[in-house]
C-alpha cells in the first residue's frame, strides 16, 4: 500500500483540482443566484405588505379589515425567509472564493477553510430537513387526532 492509497496521505491529482475548481465556479455563480432571489424576496414581501395594507384600508371602508394584520406578517415571514437562505448562499460563496484561491496557491489551510464552509452549507440544509420533516410528521399527527 502506498502513500495515496492512505488516509490520511490523501493527495489532489490534477483532474480532481479540475473537477474541484469546477465545483467552485459553480458554486460561485449558484451564490450569486441565491443573494439575488434573497432580495427578490424581501422586496416581494415589502410589496405584498404594502398591497395587502392597501387593500385592508379599501375592505375597512366596506364594514371589513380582517387583512389589517396580514400584510406586516407576510413581509415578516419573507423577509425572515430571505435571511434565512442568506447564510447557504454566504457559505457557497465563500467556499468557491476559498477553493479558488486554495488551488490557485497549493495553500492546504486556505482548501482546509473552503471544505469547512462547503460542511456548514450541507449542515445547513441537513438540519432545515430535520425541521421541516419534524413540522410535516407533527402536522400529519395533529390532523390525525384532529380527525379521530
Amino acid at each position: 500500500m502506498d502513500q495515496q492509497d492512505q488516509l490520511f496521505g490523501l493527495s489532489i491529482d490534477p483532474q480532481s483540482k479540475r473537477f474541484l475548481a469546477e465545483t467552485a465556479k459553480w458554486g460561485r455563480f449558484l451564490a450569486i443566484i441565491g443573494f439575488i432571489a434573497c432580495i427578490g424576496i424581501a422586496l416581494l414581501g415589502v410589496y405584498f405588505a404594502t398591497q395587502l395594507s392597501n387593500a385592508s384600508s379599501i375592505s375597512r371602508e366596506y364594514g371589513g379589515g380582517a387583512m389589517a394584520n396580514l400584510g406586516p406578517a407576510i413581509a415578516v415571514v419573507y423577509i425572515l425567509f430571505a435571511v434565512l437562505y442568506f447564510f447557504p448562499c454566504l457559505y457557497l460563496l465563500r467556499f468557491s472564493s476559498q477553493m479558488g484561491a486554495a488551488l490557485h496557491s497549493d495553500d492546504q489551510a486556505t482548501m482546509t477553510s473552503a471544505f469547512e464552509n462547503l460542511k456548514s452549507v450541507f449542515k445547513f440544509f441537513g438540519i432545515l430537513t430535520i425541521i421541516v420533516l419534524a413540522i410535516y410528521i407533527l402536522s400529519f399527527l395533529i390532523v390525525m387526532l384532529s380527525a379521530g
